[in-house]
C-alpha cells in the first residue's frame, strides 16, 4: 500500500470503522439520493478505488450535517471521507464551474458569492452601529457571515442585531474593514490549501482585536471558528447565546406579545455540530403569547434542510422531494404559523420550500433576529 493511500486511511481513520451502517441509516439525504456513506468509507480503504470514488456524483450530495458523526459509535466523522474525496477533485481541477467560481471568489474577494470586497459593509448604511478597532477594548466583537453581508434578504439579520444590541446597551463592535470569509463552505467543498490560508489570515486578524469574545451571526461561521481555528485566542459564541445572556441579565425585553404557534428548526451547524439547543428556545419562550411546539425530528435528530456542505453551489441530480420541503410539510402538519430559524442558509432553503409548496398565506419562515426585533 502506498504512502499516499496510508495517509488517506490514517487521516480519516478508516481502520476505526466497524461497518455498522449507523451513518448511512441516519443520513438524511439517503432518502432522496444514492449516497451510501458506509460504502464510501469501506471502499475508500482500497487505494485503487479512490480515484473512481472521487468521480461519483454522490460525493456532492453530502450536506456536512454531521448526523453520521453524531450516530457513529466509534466517534468517527464519515463525512470527512467525502470531503477528502472532494479535495482530490478540486486538486485535479475537475469540478463544476459553480464550485470553481465560488472558490475563486473567496480567494479574490473574500466571499463565495462573487461580490466585491468594497460592498461587504453596505448593510451598515443608515444604522447607528458601533465599529470595532483593534486598539480599543470591546466586550463583543461581531463577525458577519458573507451570506448575511451580501444577500438582500438576509442583511436584515445584521441590521436587526444592531438594533437589539443598542436597545440592550451592550458593549459591542462590528468590523468595517478586513473582514473575510471564515472558510466554512471552502472546507466542505474540498479546497484544503485555500482553507488553511484563510484560517491563518483570519486568526491573525481576529487575534489582533482587544475583544473578550467573538460573536457570529451564522452557525456555519460559529462551528468553523470553534472547531477549525485552534489558535484563535478568544472564545466564540453564536448570537442566540449572547441574546439569551442579555435576556437573563434583564437588559433585553419585548414590548409586544405574539399570539402565534411557533416551531424552531435546529440548524445542523448550530445543533449537531456545536451543541447549542436551549438558547434559541429560551428566547422564544420569553415572548408572551408564543406557543412553542417541537418537530418530531428536533435537536440532535433535526432534519437537515440541505443548505450546508457547499450545496448552494452544487445542484442535486435527484428529482425527489427536497428535505426543506419535507421540513415545511412537517411544520404545516403541526399547525405552526412561524418557523423560526437561526441560520442564513436555513432561511433560504426553508423559505424557498414554503413558497414552492404554496404555504405563504398560512405560515412564515422568520430568522430569529427578525422576529425578536419586531417585538422589542
Amino acid at each position: 500500500m502506498s504512502t499516499e493511500s496510508q495517509t488517506f486511511t490514517e487521516k480519516f481513520d478508516l481502520l476505526g470503522c466497524i461497518q455498522c451502517g449507523r451513518c448511512t441509516g441516519g443520513c438524511p439525504v439517503t432518502v432522496r439520493t444514492n449516497l451510501n456513506v458506509r460504502r464510501f468509507v469501506y471502499d475508500a480503504y482500497s487505494e485503487e478505488k479512490l480515484e473512481e470514488l472521487a468521480k461519483l456524483a454522490e460525493i456532492w450530495d453530502c450536506t456536512a450535517c454531521h448526523t453520521c458523526a453524531v450516530r457513529c459509535p466509534k466517534g468517527l466523522k464519515p463525512l470527512e471521507v467525502l470531503i477528502g474525496l472532494r479535495s482530490m477533485l478540486v486538486d485535479s481541477g475537475k469540478v463544476q464551474s459553480t464550485v470553481r467560481n465560488a472558490l475563486e471568489s473567496v480567494y479574490l474577494e473574500g466571499n463565495p458569492w462573487e461580490k466585491p470586497k468594497a460592498t461587504r459593509y453596505d448593510w451598515m448604511e443608515g444604522l447607528d452601529v458601533k465599529l470595532a478597532k483593534p486598539d480599543t477594548p470591546v466586550e463583543n466583537l461581531f463577525f458577519v457571515c458573507c451570506t448575511i453581508a451580501y444577500d438582500p434578504r438576509l442583511q436584515v439579520v445584521a441590521k436587526n442585531m444592531v438594533r437589539l444590541l443598542n436597545k440592550a446597551g451592550a458593549d459591542y463592535g462590528f468590523m468595517a474593514e478586513g473582514e473575510s470569509c471564515c472558510g466554512s463552505e471552502i472546507h466542505t467543498l474540498g479546497e484544503e490549501l485555500l482553507f488553511e490560508e484563510i484560517v491563518g489570515e483570519n486568526t491573525a486578524f481576529l487575534n489582533d482585536f482587544q475583544a473578550r469574545r467573538v460573536i457570529t451571526l451564522s452557525p456555519h461561521c460559529f462551528a468553523t471558528y470553534k472547531a477549525r481555528y485552534p489558535h484563535l485566542n478568544k472564545p466564540v459564541l453564536h448570537y442566540t447565546q449572547l441574546l439569551a445572556e442579555l435576556l437573563q441579565q434583564g437588559n433585553l425585553s419585548w414590548g409586544h406579545d405574539l399570539q402565534k404557534k411557533v416551531v424552531f428548526h435546529d440548524p445542523c451547524y448550530l445543533g449537531k455540530q456545536s451543541g447549542v439547543y436551549d438558547e434559541p428556545r429560551r428566547l422564544l419562550k420569553s415572548i408572551k403569547g408564543v406557543e412553542l411546539v417541537e418537530f418530531d425530528r428536533s435537536r440532535e435528530r433535526s432534519l437537515c434542510c440541505e443548505g450546508g456542505g457547499g450545496k448552494m453551489w452544487v445542484e442535486s441530480e435527484s428529482k425527489k422531494e427536497r428535505l426543506a420541503e419535507t421540513r415545511i410539510k412537517d411544520a404545516h402538519n403541526l399547525g405552526a404559523q412561524i418557523v423560526a430559524v437561526a441560520c442564513p442558509f436555513c432561511v433560504l432553503t426553508l423559505e424557498d420550500a414554503m413558497k414552492a409548496l404554496g404555504y405563504e398565506e398560512e405560515m412564515r419562515v422568520a430568522e430569529m433576529t427578525e422576529l425578536l426585533a419586531e417585538l422589542a
